[in-house]
This record gives C-alpha cells, structure tokens and sequence, in this order.
C-alpha cells in the first residue's frame, strides 16, 4: 500500500509518501510544496494544486492520509486559512479517483508516542525511530506530513479504519 501523508498550510504544505509492506513501512519521498506569501490567493491556491497534482501522479498513492481541520478559538482564521489548502487537496485526491482519510492531530500523536499532547520533538524523534532515519526531515512541515501517513499505515496494520 503507497500511502501519501499531507500537513496542508497554505504557506507550507508538507507531502510524505510510504510504501507499507505488511507493517514495515518505507519513505519514498518528503518534502513540501511553498507559496509565496505575497502572491494573491488565487495564485497560491493554484500552485498547490499543480504541485500536488504532480505529487500524485509521481507516486501514485493508493490514498491520501491528511491532518484534520483544527482551530483554536482564539485564532478561527488560521482555520480557515488552512482549509483553503485542505480543499485543494480533497480536490486532487478526488480528481485522481483516490480515498482520502483524515486524522486528527492527537490521534496521529497517539499513534505514534502513545500521547496525544506530545510535543513536536517527541513526534520527530518517533518519526526517525520508526521509520529509520537518520536526521528529522526538514522542514518539519515534512516530517508532520510523515506522521499523518504513518498513523494511517498504523490504522490499516490494527484494523482501526473508519469508514468516511
């Protein structure tokens, strides 16, 4: 199973693709797609769109594992901001015919510490550990997108999957 892991932001969206044998998950691939900050909307919007469309057709994922819409109430436009870029993904996954699966964030914690509060150096060092790396990838945006998609092989692996 070739799963592709998404942190969406819409200045950041970090992309993490494993390929998960029977519980013995591998990287292919982490990185991010980058907006420029001064860019109109649109246009920003638009270069998630050709990036991850590109994404996809690389590595061909058999789903898409994303970090559910959170937001402080507080700071309720950072959650809107985000699902700017969330709903360019669900797009593309759509377009190209596959699943997709939120998570939420403590549950991906959960999944991999065991703490669904766990901070983003324990998550990092988890990432390393489990999948065999030797650095944290960077930006963290990658490694956070790393995480969603190892939750989702963790899912799959325990029969945890619910259906959306």
């Amino acid at each position: 199973m070739r799963v592709l892991g998404i942190d969406p932001g819409l200045n950041i969206t970090g992309y993490g693709v494993l390929e998960d044998n029977h519980g013995d998950p591998k990287v292919i691939e982490a990185g991010v797609v980058r907006t420029t900050a001064n860019d109109a909307l649109c246009d920003r919007l638009h270069v998630i769109s050709l990036e991850l469309e590109s994404i996809i057709k690389q590595f061909n994922p058999d789903v898409v594992a994303i970090e559910d819409l959170y937001s402080h109430y507080g700071h309720p436009k950072t959650a809107i901001i985000m699902g700017h870029a969330r709903g360019i993904v669900f797009l593309k996954a759509a377009e190209a015919g596959i699943k997709i699966i939120p998570y939420a964030s403590t549950r991906i914690k959960n999944s991999l510490t065991g703490n669904g509060r766990a901070s983003k150096k324990q998550m990092q060092r988890m990432i390393c550990s489990t999948l065999g790396l030797q650095a944290v990838p960077e930006p963290p945006d990658a490694a956070d997108a790393l995480a969603v998609a190892l939750c989702h092989c963790r899912a799959v692996a325990h029969n945890e999957m619910v259906a959306r």
